[in-house]
């Protein structure tokens, strides 16, 4: 950047010297600004770290690997939750408008997250979450039915667990 700054401006002579300054300044803040708003806005989630990382709702550390839930604003901002209902009541409070991903865990796979939206929700009072809402969510509606038919319960789509929880 310095050569090129430097080739632009050799056309100056001495008594110019000021104005060769200002171009390189403003040639290398527009440079710089370019470089900062190209990696700064990273719109992806962070790996839930187990038992150290808190919830943003209930400030309680996450230790369910079943039931954690995240998600990420459009301008890459994660927020981690210890239990899916937490992360509902929060979205109760601030809405979905300028979120870019929903995550839940799955509860048939421990440790693997799943889209939100296209999860299956089951509320069974037979399995516990950490916030005692019995609230867990699974990638796959065959096992989710299939939960249902062992514990009981009630199923339910993003849009009927959004509603319940008031989620605008």
């Amino acid at each position: 950047m310095y050569i090129i700054v430097n080739k632009l401006c050799s056309n100056y002579t001495i008594f110019e010297n000021t104005n060769y300054n200002k171009m390189k300044k403003v040639l290398l803040t527009i440079f710089t600004t370019i470089l900062l708003i190209s990696t700064s806005c990273n719109v992806e989630p962070e790996k839930i770290n187990y038992g150290s990382d808190a919830c943003h709702f209930c400030k309680m550390t996450i230790v369910d690997v079943q039931h954690a839930a995240q998600y990420v604003t459009k301008k890459g901002k994660q927020f981690k939750f210890d239990a899916i209902e937490c992360m509902l009541n929060d979205l109760s409070d601030y809405g979905t408008n300028d979120i870019e991903i929903l995550l839940v865990s799955d509860y048939g796979n421990p440790g693997v997250t799943t889209d939100a939206e296209s999860a299956t929700y089951l509320i069974s009072e037979e399995i516990k979450s950490p916030m005692g809402a019995y609230l867990s969510a699974f990638s796959s509606k065959e096992t989710a039915k299939k939960t249902l038919q062992k514990n009981g319960g009630k199923l339910y789509t993003w849009a009927a667990i959004k509603e319940k929880y008031s989620v605008k």
